[in-house]
């Protein structure tokens, strides 16, 4: 097969899912053997219904590591178009870089495969309801990598944050922070490219650029050819959980300021980042920081009643204090509940979905339009102003240069159907 000459259209008629039953054995494919690839196949290989059969990964190192995962058992493949041929496999892991994921995914929904796309679900807002569509259109069940919509004491929390247990919610503030001054290193080939990678297909869809040891790897997040830094790092995390609590689509209006203030490694996204969401009577605000930590990870909800924080080692509630100083009482008893596993329960959901044809916790609709708000955030911080959102229609409303700013073409000859 000639990749400058590939259809994703021609994998349409590779195969149908088959009709399971609760015993049968689900027949899952990696794409993308990197260091989140592996944490989500070791989930996968540990479950009784699994057979891990192939993976596929550009960097040989990566990809042997993924082999070695099931006891040699698995296939090995280096592109991913071949990997999709296989007509034995039910599912596939797509955990390849973030400028990849919406191909890859409408590939295999199109080839008859349900997938597992590691979040953030997409690299900009076009393809994000491209690839909702083409899990529709085939009936595909997608879920999006973002555990943290597994966790039973989220959930517990979001049902009592809705129910009024905290009291009226106006705010939110997530946020990730850490010092990374004076900035990362390449953790692979860092003394220059091998024939152990394949640079162009790393690449794909983006623009074509020298090789930079710097550009890939982990550190593909910090470039905007590929990703969106913090923001849909640990954004598309938190910023998700803000908007289950708000039950609403997306924010109608999104301010963002920041930059690449401190670090000095050659990365583009910022280091320091503040943006603010309005929704209906509710404002959620996102901060990142890359040279200072203070409180690592963040994710507080106010409420009249209390104040929720909710993180993946489970929630706590401390009381508002109603009345004069002299004579104030708690508004409400404090709480501290405790959180559980993770990332093998939303692997396991994933699975059940395969068989019943349910929509899983963390629906591609929900990665979608959590990945929205991020790529928001993205664009007003880069130009500096904010922006109105229409979320039913998903546009920018009276900002034609923000507007260019939710698509971006692909580097042929790879393009989206």
């Amino acid at each position: 097969m000639n990749r400058r000459t590939f259809a994703i259209s021609a994998l349409s008629a590779l195969g149908a899912s088959r009709v399971m039953g609760a015993n049968d054995r689900i027949r899952v494919g990696l794409i993308g053997s990197g260091g989140r690839g592996r944490q989500d196949w070791s989930q996968f290989v540990k479950q009784s219904d699994v057979d891990p059969m192939a993976v596929c990964d550009v960097y040989d190192p990566f990809r042997e590591q993924g082999i070695e995962m099931t006891g040699g058992r698995a296939k090995p493949y280096k592109d991913f178009r071949k990997l999709l041929e296989q007509k034995d496999l039910d599912a596939v892991i797509v955990a390849t870089p973030d400028h990849w994921h919406a191909y890859i995914t409408i590939a295999a929904c199109q080839a008859g495969k349900d997938v597992y796309c590691e979040k953030p679900l997409s690299l900009f807002v076009t393809e994000g309801r491209k690839m909702v569509d083409a899990a529709r259109k085939n009936n595909r069940v997608v879920q999006t990598g973002s555990q943290q919509r597994s966790g039973s004491h989220y959930a517990e929390a979001v049902k009592l944050i809705q129910d009024g247990g905290i009291g009226e919610v106006h705010r939110i503030h997530a946020g990730f922070q850490r010092n990374l001054y004076p900035g990362l290193k390449p953790t692979e080939l860092a003394s220059g490219l091998t024939s152990a990678l394949d640079w162009d297909m790393w690449l794909g869809p983006a623009p074509k650029r020298d090789f930079d040891p710097f550009r890939c790897i982990y550190n593909f997040r910090w470039f905007w050819d590929y990703s969106g830094g913090q923001m849909t790092n640990w954004g598309a995390h938190h910023l998700d959980i803000a908007r289950w609590i708000a039950n609403a689509d997306g924010p109608s209006e999104v301010s963002g300021f920041g930059g690449r203030y401190s670090l000095t490694d050659g990365g583009e996204t910022p280091d320091l980042q503040q943006v603010t969401y309005r929704f209906p009577k509710m404002l959620i605000t996102w901060t990142s920081s890359e040279v200072a930590e203070g409180k690592p990870v963040t994710l507080d909800i106010y409420g009249t009643k209390g104040m929720m924080t909710l993180l993946r080692n489970g929630y706590t509630v401390t009381p508002e204090k109603i009345g004069s100083k002299s004579d104030a009482k708690a508004a409400m008893p404090a709480m501290n509940v405790k959180g559980g596993e993770l990332d093998q329960t939303h692997a396991r959901n994933f699975l059940d979905c395969v068989k019943s044809r349910k929509r899983p916790n963390a629906d591609i609709e929900d990665g979608h339009r959590s990945a929205i708000m991020c790529h928001l955030g993205n664009i007003s911080t880069k130009l500096g102003r904010s922006l109105k959102w229409d979320c039913a229609k998903e546009q920018i409303v009276g900002d034609a240069e923000a507007s260019k700013l939710l698509t971006r073409p692909y580097r042929a000859p790879w393009r989206l159907a």
